[in-house]
């Protein structure tokens, strides 16, 4: 499944976040794998594609940040799945 995972920095986070993402790249476990992440120009938010069979896993890796960070995340569904949806 493919997940569209919209990030925002929390403001007092700021300096700490990213000193985070510089040491780790905030990278997701194996079980997921990160398609694309898209950083808005202005800073503090941006958004991701990711996909696993696992959303356990999802929740695993954004754990690690919500200290720092607020998520929304919206799972998808492609042409083909919402033709069979439709029937």
């Amino acid at each position: 499944m493919v997940f569209h995972i919209e990030y925002k920095l929390l403001p007092e986070a700021r300096n700490e976040a990213q000193q985070r993402f510089r040491e780790t790249n905030a990278q997701p476990p194996p079980e997921v794998t990160m398609t694309a992440r898209w950083h808005f120009v202005q800073g503090r938010k941006g958004f991701m594609l990711a996909e696993t069979s696992d959303a356990e896993a999802i929740a695993k890796w954004l754990q690690r940040w919500t200290d720092l960070v607020t998520f929304k995340v919206t799972p998808l569904i492609n042409d083909e799945q919402l033709a069979r949806v439709l029937g």
